[in-house]
């Protein structure tokens, strides 16, 4: 009797590699953190930063705002130093502030990775120093006072 089910060869899945294409650098303002103002030069222009100084300059500016303080800027954007801060004990103010920056840095699709972290007490002032790493450049070593 015929088998009355037919048989044939399953073709391969072939999967479409979906590439997403590499996140755009854009230029912005060169920003001194210390005086707390943008770089002008002797003319009195404000200096332009290239797209991998600009990164460097977002990652400061993330990590220094506190999320959800200011309402111009997205949910996503900021860290919660806050409430890292208010950890009964030093390594877990440590453990919440390298997963605050971390979560914070990589909503940007420009960062990669975020490691290395390395905290410095001073009283109740903690200086975090970090690697960023960029999708395109060169990984970044940061550091940021945070007062307590």
């Amino acid at each position: 009797m015929p088998n009355l089910y037919p048989t044939f060869e399953v073709p391969p899945i072939v999967e479409q590699q979906q590439t997403e294409p590499a996140p755009k650098y854009g230029k912005s303002w060169l920003f001194d953190f210390a005086k707390g103002d943008f770089v002008v030069d002797g003319a009195g222009r404000v200096v332009q930063a290239d797209g991998h100084t600009a990164w460097v300059q977002w990652c400061v500016k993330t990590v220094l705002t506190q999320r959800f303080a200011y309402v111009i800027y997205s949910f996503n954007y900021g860290t919660e130093l806050e409430e890292a801060l208010r950890q009964p004990a030093r390594k877990a103010v440590e453990a919440e502030l390298e997963r605050a920056i971390t979560e914070a840095l990589l909503a940007d699709p420009r960062t990669e990775m975020v490691r290395d972290f390395a905290f410095d007490w001073q009283g109740d002032e903690v200086t975090v120093a970090f690697t960023a790493v960029p999708v395109i450049g060169p990984p970044e070593r940061l550091e940021v006072k945070i007062n307590g």
